[in-house]
Formats: C-alpha cells, sequence, structure tokens
C-alpha cells in the first residue's frame, strides 16, 4: 500500500491594500498649494511689509522719546517721519549732483588710468599677463550691452523706488494705528501666552531696530573715513568713491573688497604709494569696524554667529538678490530670537537655571497681566501687556548693569 501525497495547504487569500484620502485632508492639501503659489506670487508685498516693519522698529524709539515729553503720538510720529524726509532729500540734493559730476570725470579719465593700471600691472612678472588683457578690452560691446539694459535697469529703479515710498507710507499707517492693530493681534492669542508674545514683539523691535540704526551708522563713518583718505592722499573724485564705498558697507564681509578695488584703482592714478596708503588703512579700517565699531553700535541686537551671517547672506542673495541679501541679517536674527522663546522642553533635557528664572518671571508676570486685565479688551490688555513688558525689560536692564559694574574692579 503506497501513501498518497498529501495536499497542499490552501493559499490564503491576498488582501488588496487600498490607500483612500479623506476629502479634508484634499481640500487642504489643494489650500497649500494655492497658499504657496499666492506667496511666491506676493514676495514684494512681502518684501514691502518687511521694510515697512523694519522702519516701525528703527523710529518707534525716537516716537517714544518725543511722547515722553509731552508730546502727543500722532503729533510726534508726524514730526519724526517729517525729520527722516527732509533728511533724506537734503542727503540727495547735496551728493548726488556732485557725485554725477564727478562720475563723469572718472569716465573722462579713463584712459589715462588705465594706461596707469597696465603700467603698473606690466612692471611685475605675475601681473604681466593681465596688463595686455586690459589694454585690449574693448567698451563697445559693453555699452553696446549696457545699452540694450538701461530700460530694464531704469525700470527696476523705479519699481525699487516705488516699493520704498510704498514701504515708508505703510509703516506711518501701522504706527498711526499701533493700538488697533496690536489689539487685533493679540486677540488671536490666548491671553495666559499675552505676556510672552509681548516679549517677542519687545526684542522684534529691539533687534531690527538695532541692525538698521546700526548700519546707518557704520555706513557714514565708512563713508566718511574714505572720503577723508582719499582726500588727504590726494585722490580726485573722493565724494563719489565714499559714497559707494558707504553704500556697499551694508553687506558685511563681501562691502570692505567693493570699496577696496575702486579706491585703490583710484588712488594708483595718483601714485603707488598712495595706492599702498589707501589698502593698509582700508583694512586697518576693516580691522576696527569689525572689533570695535560693530559691537559697540550694535551691542546686543544682533549677535550671530559667522557662519550664520555668511549663511544668510548666501541665501538671501541667492533668492532676492542685494534686497534679500539686506533683508538676511535682521530676518535670520529674528528667527533665532523665535527659535529661543518657543523653544519646548525635550525629553531627558535639562533645564538651565536661566531658563528656569525666566519661567518663573513669566508664570509671575502672566498672574499679575491676568488680574490686572481681567474684564478688559484686546486692545486694552495689549497696552497694559506691553508697559509690564518694558518695565521689566528696564529693571533686568538695570540689575544687569548693577552686576556688570560690581565684577568691574576698582582701581
Amino acid at each position: 500500500m503506497t501513501d498518497t501525497p498529501a495536499a497542499p495547504p490552501a493559499t490564503a487569500k491576498k488582501r488588496a491594500l487600498r490607500i483612500e484620502i479623506a476629502p479634508k485632508t484634499l481640500y487642504l492639501i489643494v489650500a497649500l498649494v494655492v497658499c504657496l503659489a499666492l506667496l511666491t506670487q506676493l514676495v514684494p508685498v512681502i518684501l514691502v511689509l518687511v521694510v515697512a516693519l523694519m522702519l516701525v522698529g528703527t523710529l518707534n524709539p525716537a516716537v517714544e522719546a518725543l511722547e515722553k515729553r509731552k508730546l502727543k503720538r500722532t503729533p510726534a510720529i508726524f514730526a519724526v517721519f517729517l525729520a527722516v524726509m527732509v533728511g533724506v532729500a537734503a542727503l540727495l540734493v547735496f551728493t548726488v549732483p556732485a557725485i554725477v559730476e564727478q562720475v563723469a570725470s572718472l569716465v573722462k579719465q579713463e584712459p589715462q588710468l588705465r594706461a596707469k593700471l597696465v603700467a603698473f600691472l606690466s612692471s611685475y612678472p605675475l601681473t604681466a599677463s593681465l596688463a595686455s588683457t586690459v589694454r585690449g578690452v574693448q567698451y563697445a560691446a559693453v555699452f553696446k550691452s549696457f545699452g540694450s539694459q538701461a530700460l530694464v535697469m531704469s525700470r527696476d529703479l523705479l519699481e525699487i523706488v516705488a516699493y520704498g515710498a510704498g514701504a515708508f507710507f505703510l509703516a506711518l499707517y501701522i504706527m498711526i494705528d499701533r493700538d488697533r492693530l496690536r489689539g487685533a493681534l493679540f486677540a488671536a492669542v490666548p491671553r495666559g501666552h499675552h505676556i510672552k508674545l509681548s516679549r517677542i514683539l519687545l526684542r522684534l523691535e529691539v533687534i531690527v531696530g538695532g541692525y538698521v540704526r546700526g548700519q546707518i551708522v557704520t555706513c557714514a563713518l565708512m563713508g566718511v573715513f574714505l572720503f577723508v583718505l582719499l582726500t588727504a592722499t590726494g585722490v580726485p573724485n573722493a565724494l563719489a568713491i565714499a559714497a559707494f564705498g558707504g553704500i556697499a558697507d551694508v553687506l558685511p564681509f563681501v562691502g570692505i573688497f567693493m570699496t577696496m578695488i575702486p579706491a585703490v584703482f583710484a588712488a594708483l592714478a595718483v601714485s603707488s604709494v598712495a595706492a599702498t596708503i589707501v589698502l593698509m588703512l582700508l583694512l586697518c579700517y576693516e580691522e576696527f569696524e569689525s572689533r570695535v565699531l560693530v559691537p559697540l553700535v550694535y551691542g546686543r541686537a544682533l549677535r550671530l554667529p559667522s557662519s550664520i551671517v555668511l549663511f544668510a547672506l548666501i541665501a538671501g542673495g541667492s533668492l532676492y538678490g542685494i534686497a534679500g541679501a539686506l533683508l538676511a541679517l535682521p530676518v535670520a536674527a529674528a528667527l533665532l530670537m523665535l527659535v529661543e522663546e518657543l523653544k519646548m522642553d525635550l525629553p531627558g533635557e535639562v533645564p538651565q537655571a536661566a531658563d528656569r528664572v525666566t519661567e518663573r518671571r513669566d508664570n509671575v508676570g502672566e498672574a499679575e497681566y491676568l488680574r490686572r486685565t481681567d474684564g478688559m479688551g484686546a486692545e486694552e490688555a495689549a497696552a497694559v501687556a506691553a508697559a509690564m513688558t518694558s518695565q521689566r525689560a528696564d529693571q533686568e536692564k538695570q540689575a544687569q548693569g548693577q552686576s556688570e559694574a560690581s565684577i568691574v574692579p576698582k582701581p
């Protein structure tokens, strides 16, 4: 008797895997895509809003100083903005005609400047090959391409002027409607977080305002230093080069090279000794500016690691050109501040002593704020939160000053 083989077990029926997306999820995805598309189209509008907020943070301390002198807020705002307009107009009237004249003079002197540059390059073996290249430069193609792009450049310049004027007047309206706008923002946030929100707004104002005011001071000092240096060394057209150097100083790391090249070439037309003096003194001033002047002017408003500064400049310049590079640093500082303010304790993370002190003060401040604003509207509550935050910031600043004074050894 032979054993019959056993029948193979019945195979289990394969189940089909079905993935279904809920209609609500589809709607959210479509809405997200539409919002991203709108944001890409509204980039100029967003940049205008960012510039307006930067102007608000820059000019608000001056308005508050006038308010402390018993001047009402609206007249103080108009006084500050009128002073800014008069200052900008006076600067343009006194500098633009002279700069245009000196640029025209530089263009007329181009053959002599190029001849001296060729002679200087030919005197050294390492740069002798560059001398023939500079000697053979033909300007016909350059002027032809420049002529074809002149219309585009003029259109871009008009757009920049229009956007700048729009940002200026938008900042004016934001400052006039500060209470209502701030009340609307606070109404959208739970009242238990109003103290933290007020502190974030105050720190944003300090960062942005300090950055813009610091840029104005450092650029003005660079322009004055360069003008005095070029005038002392007998370099012609010093005002035009100094104005360009002051504007280029806005960009860290890159601005000094943009300033140095035309200044040294213009000094080379005078003599090689003048070019050497200009080069060395500019390098010394850049070292002084980065190590002494910038920390003194900016203070704690914009303390970023050099790696973040360089990355922000590259990212901003790649995305939106010069405007992106100019806005990259305050935006990066603001994002780091938001990360610091809104961070959450991770599992296993040991909170620092300073964080515990801040959290304890926040809890006490929020309890006091809730007691004082019981029954108030959002606009009045926002004013109370701003006053409490400013008072706390002043107390912390005084305490820090006293602690630093106690550390300094007495003579």
